[in-house]
């Protein structure tokens, strides 16, 4: 799969094959094409060249009932600043085909793990950036997706919430839902993931388990740094300096 803008491939020769049932990190610099690859596999945007496939069905923006088996979080939330949090998902929903009661049951229950259920009534434009990213994560799980895509879902989470969502996610791993996610924050992905691709100026360069990572002696870190070049450190000696 390819996906250019202009002379610009985001994405070159991406070739990836994700099992039922595995939570697979996807990482990268800024600017690797994390997030363009998210927005391929699940039809927000669509290839330049090759074809995806997801739970069996060609992806595409017009594949509705693909859409009801895939949830996401993408990189920017569509969410609205009018409604609040509660709202957002009350409107989901019916969206995905569940009955107003099954909507408010969820929503609820999602809401308290999420610890977000005392600021149900939040509207979001007075929200912080971790409520908005976690009612974002509300809304992809209400309709119960065989396959998750999580675009940093860590990021601006506060400890409790973030120990929940990854607990949340193994779980569901456990009970066969495929998840596939970004995050820059490696000690997590090492301790969550089994599986991990990195990609750097739009290609995949490396694709392993942790397990194999484990048994040659390295970190999740190290591996990182093998591809993505260790970070230049400038001599910065007028900071401190009085």
């Amino acid at each position: 799969m390819t996906k250019t803008f202009g002379r610009v491939a985001a994405v070159r020769d991406l070739n990836l094959l994700v099992g039922p049932g595995t939570l697979f990190g996807f990482l990268g610099p800024n600017g690797s094409g994390k997030s363009t690859t998210i927005k391929l596999l699940t039809g927000l945007l669509a290839p330049t060249a090759g074809d995806v496939r997801v739970a069996g069905q060609t992806v595409s923006l017009e594949n509705i009932e693909l859409r009801r088996v895939i949830g996401i979080l993408p990189e920017d939330a569509a969410l609205f600043h009018s409604l609040t949090i509660w709202e957002h998902l009350e409107l989901s929903g019916p969206l995905y085909g569940l009955s107003r009661e099954q909507t408010r049951t969820r929503a609820i229950e999602l809401l308290r793990h999420l610890d977000l259920e005392a600021d149900s009534g939040t509207y979001i434009d007075e929200a912080s950036y971790g409520m908005r990213k976690k009612c974002a994560l509300a809304m992809a799980l209400l309709h119960n997706p065989r396959i998750l895509f999580l675009d940093e879902p860590f990021e601006g989470i506060d400890p409790g919430s973030s120990r929940n969502i990854k607990d949340l996610l193994v779980a569901l791993a456990d009970k066969g839902v495929t998840v596939f996610l970004t995050s820059h924050i490696l000690e997590v992905v090492e301790r969550l993931v089994e599986q991990f691709a990195i990609i750097i100026r739009g290609e995949v360069v490396c694709c392993q388990t942790v397990e194999e990572v484990t048994r040659a002696g390295m970190t999740l870190e190290e591996v990182y740094f093998k591809y993505a070049g260790k970070p230049a450190v400038g001599n910065l000696a007028w900071l401190g300096s009085h």
